[in-house]
């Protein structure tokens, strides 16, 4: 937390976003957004949606190291393209019994999905840059007939 209070030792050490942090380590939803360049408000929606939750002591949240790594994961998952229900789904996994393993099966396959999203997305740009090269040429040919 950013202000110690009498008889608080202050704030827990922190770690770069995603690097490793003393298992005792707390953040402040300030920190935490921080860290990972996005807003409270941010924060905030992913708490409401329940991908995160932060302990609280009053209206204080107060972040552990289990919500940094599974915002982590969430901004990870964002950068990818990925949605937050399949996001959701994929950090969820991280606490069934399976745990980790379930969770990079459904990854794997989650990356397959999005990789031929993907290039899907980059067949539909090149075809539509080549149909607006004809298009330019076209034009061009025509105001030099004019």
């Amino acid at each position: 937390m950013t202000s110690p209070t009498k008889g608080d030792p202050g704030p827990a050490p922190s770690a770069p976003a995603g690097g490793p942090a003393p298992a005792d380590a707390t953040w402040s939803i300030r920190e935490i957004a921080d860290e990972f360049g996005i807003t409270t408000r941010t924060v905030r929606h992913y708490e409401d949606i329940g991908l995160i939750s932060p302990e609280r002591i009053g209206t204080t949240r107060i972040f552990h190291r289990r919500e940094r790594t599974r915002l982590s994961l969430i901004m990870r998952g964002r950068r990818l393209g990925f949605p937050l229900d399949e996001i959701a789904t994929i950090v969820n996994l991280y606490d069934v019994p399976r745990g980790k393993r379930s969770q990079l099966e459904y990854v794997l396959g989650q990356i397959d999905e999005r990789r031929e999203d993907l290039e899907q997305r980059r067949r539909d740009i090149e075809d539509a840059l080549t149909e607006l090269g004809t298009f330019e040429r076209r034009c061009r040919d025509e105001l030099d007939a004019l």
